[in-house]
């Protein structure tokens, strides 16, 4: 259980409650925010929207491997940075549910968890 215990921020300016971000870490993330392109300029725009719903109608469960959960993410097989050509390709996606596309995500982007043994 959270015990409230008051904290110092990782840049050592502030004293915040525990689980609350230091003014630091707000502005870090605003100005990250801020240079992040949109989800149009990444690939995401009106055509990708209807692709992704036709695509998860035509495919309702998640593909990964002992999954059968609802999909509910149209995941790109090559991503679009990797191959931009294929953004709007149905042969290019894959039907997955959260878990399996944050799991996937995380491990293609390198946040992954590497396993022992």
């Amino acid at each position: 259980m959270n015990s409230g215990i008051p904290r110092v921020c990782a840049c050592g300016s502030e004293v915040v409650p525990y689980g609350q971000p230091c003014s630091c870490a707000i502005e870090r993330k605003r100005a990250m925010d801020r240079a992040r392109p949109s989800a149009s300029k990444q690939g995401y725009d009106g055509a990708w929207r209807r692709l992704r719903k036709a695509f998860l109608l035509a495919n309702p469960y998640c593909t990964a491997d002992g999954c059968e959960a609802p999909a509910t993410e149209a995941d790109h097989i090559k991503s679009i940075k990797e191959a931009p050509e294929l953004r709007l390709e149905w042969s290019n996606l894959r039907a997955l549910c959260k878990s399996c596309h944050s799991r996937r995500t995380a491990r293609d982007q390198g946040f992954a968890r590497s396993t022992r043994g």
